[in-house]
C-alpha cells in the first residue's frame, strides 16, 4: 500500500518563506563586510569608539529633547513668534 501515488494527497505548494529564502541566498548582501578587530590595540580603540558614538548620540538626543520642550517645533531655523515680523513691517522706513 506504501508504494505507487496515494489518492486525496496533494503535494504542498511552495510557501513564501522559501522563495524569499532562496532569493535571498541567490544575492550576497549589500553594503561593506564589517570583521571584529583581533589585536588588542584595535580592540581597544574600537571599544572607545563605540562609547564615544553612543556618548554623542545621547547629547544629541538630550539637546533635541530640551529644543523640542522649549517652544514650537521648527526643522530649518528658529521660528520668529507671529506678531514681531508685523510689528517690524508697519514701522519700517520706506
Amino acid at each position: 500500500m506504501a508504494q505507487g501515488n496515494t489518492k486525496g494527497l496533494k503535494a504542498k505548494s511552495s510557501s513564501s518563506k522559501a522563495r524569499h529564502a532562496a532569493k535571498a541566498a541567490a544575492a550576497p548582501k549589500k553594503g561593506r563586510r564589517h570583521e571584529p578587530p583581533k589585536k588588542p590595540s584595535l580592540i581597544k580603540e574600537a571599544s572607545m569608539r563605540k562609547t564615544l558614538k553612543a556618548k554623542v548620540t545621547t547629547s544629541i538626543e538630550q539637546q533635541m529633547v530640551s529644543a523640542a520642550s522649549a517652544g514650537k517645533l521648527t526643522i530649518m531655523k528658529n521660528a520668529v513668534p507671529e506678531s514681531e515680523p508685523e510689528k517690524a513691517g508697519k514701522n519700517g522706513k520706506r
